[in-house]
C-alpha cells in the first residue's frame, strides 16, 4: 500500500459505472497516488456538488487541495503535473506528446464514444426508467436517451468495427504491448481504451460474430493486460476510502489552493472580445452536453487552456474556492449587464 502524502488532498467525484470517471481512476492508480472519493447519483439532484457552489452537471469532477477541475481531459491534463510515486504518463513532447492529444479529442469527438453509447444493450432496465429517460433528456438538449434506432446501432457498430481495425493492424500489429510502445500503459492506451473497456464489460453490447478476440485477438489481449496493469496498480495503493460530501467539502475548504498564480491573459481574443479583466463576473458552461447548467463566478485567470473562476461554497462562512474549466468545448460569457455572448 503506497504511504504518498500530500498537503493537497485529492478526491474525486463520481458514480460507479461512469466510463469518464474511471479514467480518472485509472490514472491515479497507475500512478500510485492515493485519493478519496465521494459517490454521487447518476441523476440530478447532486447537492453535494451544489454545496461547492457548481452548478456543473457532468461527472467526474476532482478536487487537488482547494481547487475543483472540470472535465476529464483538464482534469488528467493536471494530474500530470502532480509528483507522485510514479512517473507521469504523458509523453512530454514530439510526435508521441502529439498522439496522445489526437486521441484525446478523436474518441471523444470525432465518434468513438457515441458509437460506444449507441451500443448498450436496448434491454437494460436505464431504458425502462423514466426518472433516466427525463434526465437524459435534459443532458442531451433533447434527443440521445432512449434506445438507439436499428440503423443507428448497425453504422456504430460498422464504425466501431474500424477502429478496432486500426488498432489491430496498425498499432499491434508489430506485437507491441502499449499505444507508444512503453514498458507500461501511458496516458495514450487510456485515451485509446476506456470506451472499448467499457464496452467489453457491458453484456450483450458487442455481437461475438462482428467484435471479439476470434476477429481482434490483439485489440483483446491489450484490454486484458490493461485491466491486469490497473488492477495490480490499484492493490499496490490500496483501495481508495469513500467520504461522504460534507466531509468532502470540509476537506476541499480547509485545505490550501494547489494553484496560486494564475492571471488573465490580454492577448487571449476572448479577453478583448468580452472586455474581461481580473475581479469581473462570468458565466461559464459547456458546449455540448450539460450546457442548460452554468456556472456564475468571478474571473481569476483565462488562457489558451483554461478559465478559473471563484465560487462560495455553501458551508459556514461562505469559504471561497477555485473552479477551473477547459477552454475547449466550454463557453464564456460575461456574468453582469454587459453580458454578451460568442
Amino acid at each position: 500500500m503506497s504511504t504518498y502524502q500530500s498537503e493537497h488532498p485529492i478526491i474525486l467525484y463520481q458514480y460507479r459505472f461512469s466510463p469518464y470517471a474511471k479514467r480518472v481512476a485509472w490514472y491515479l492508480q497507475l500512478r500510485g497516488i492515493p485519493y478519496k472519493k465521494t459517490e454521487q447519483p447518476a441523476l440530478l439532484p447532486r447537492p453535494d456538488i451544489a454545496a461547492l457552489g457548481i452548478n456543473y452537471r457532468r461527472i467526474p469532477i476532482l478536487s487537488i487541495g482547494r481547487d475543483v477541475y472540470l472535465d476529464t481531459r483538464l482534469i488528467l491534463r493536471k494530474l500530470e503535473t502532480i509528483p507522485g510515486p510514479r512517473p507521469s504518463l504523458g509523453a512530454p513532447a514530439g510526435e508521441h506528446h502529439a498522439l496522445t492529444c489526437l486521441l484525446e479529442r478523436f474518441v471523444v469527438e470525432a465518434g468513438p464514444f457515441a458509437w460506444a453509447a449507441t451500443l448498450i444493450p436496448q434491454d437494460m432496465p436505464i431504458f425502462k426508467d423514466k426518472a433516466w429517460l427525463r434526465d437524459r433528456e435534459d443532458f442531451f438538449q433533447g434527443g440521445g436517451s432512449g434506445p438507439a434506432h436499428p440503423l443507428a446501432r448497425a453504422e456504430a457498430l460498422s464504425n466501431l468495427r474500424e477502429m478496432f481495425e486500426l488498432l489491430e493492424r496498425s498499432f499491434f500489429g508489430d506485437g507491441r504491448d502499449w499505444i507508444l510502445q512503453t514498458d507500461r500503459p501511458s496516458l495514450a492506451d487510456i485515451e485509446a481504451i476506456w470506451p472499448l473497456h467499457w464496452l467489453k464489460g457491458m453484456p450483450g453490447a458487442l455481437p461475438e460474430d462482428l467484435i471479439s478476440d476470434r476477429q481482434y485477438p490483439r485489440v483483446f489481449a491489450w484490454i486484458e493486460r490493461f485491466q491486469s496493469a490497473v488492477s495490480a496498480a490499484a492493490f499496490e495503493v490500496g483501495k481508495a476510502p469513500t467520504i461522504g460530501g460534507a466531509e468532502a467539502a470540509q476537506i476541499i475548504v480547509t485545505s490550501p489552493y494547489f494553484e496560486k498564480h494564475e492571471r488573465v491573459e490580454h492577448s487571449e481574443p476572448i479577453v478583448g472580445a468580452l472586455g474581461l479583466k481580473p475581479g469581473d463576473a462570468v458565466t461559464v458552461f459547456p458546449t455540448d452536453t450539460g450546457r442548460r447548467h452554468k456556472d456564475q463566478g468571478i474571473l481569476v485567470g483565462l488562457n489558451e487552456q483554461e478559465v478559473v473562476f471563484e465560487t462560495r461554497a455553501d458551508l459556514d462562512g461562505s469559504p471561497i474556492i477555485k473552479v477551473h474549466a477547459p477552454r475547449h468545448g466550454f463557453r464564456i460569457t460575461r456574468g453582469d449587464k454587459k453580458s454578451s455572448s460568442l
